[in-house]
């Protein structure tokens, strides 16, 4: 018997998106190294080299320039796995709450 196929449809604009907690931050993406891994820009300064997760590959399509939710390694500080990546109605949301600056995606583009 055939699979019947899941409808992708629009998310509701209501939706709140995920913030920062502990052992998370908010990144962008720099460049891609090749695989599942890129290089992203975190707004703690320093610059990770995150892996994309097997659930998220295929279904979640990241460019340079987008903007994503990492959570960092406990053994490996340096290094993290991105676990939401934001639309663009979410990260002006993000920027309305204050908790993304308006200059880190001005930085950001220097890289792009």
């Amino acid at each position: 018997m055939a699979k019947k196929k899941k409808r992708r449809g629009f998310e509701e604009s209501s939706k709140e998106p995920p913030l920062p907690t502990e052992g998370t931050v908010i990144c962008g993406i720099i460049r891609h190294l090749g695989g599942d891994y890129m290089v992203v820009k975190c707004l703690d300064g320093m610059d990770r080299k995150v892996r994309i997760p097997g659930k998220m590959r295929r279904r979640v399509w990241m460019n340079e320039g987008d903007i994503v939710l990492v959570a960092i390694w406990d053994f490996s500080p340096e290094r993290g796995e991105v676990i939401h990546k934001y639309s663009r109605g979410e990260v002006v949301k993000l920027i309305e709450k204050g908790v993304l600056p308006r200059e880190f995606l001005d930085a950001l583009s220097e890289y792009i």
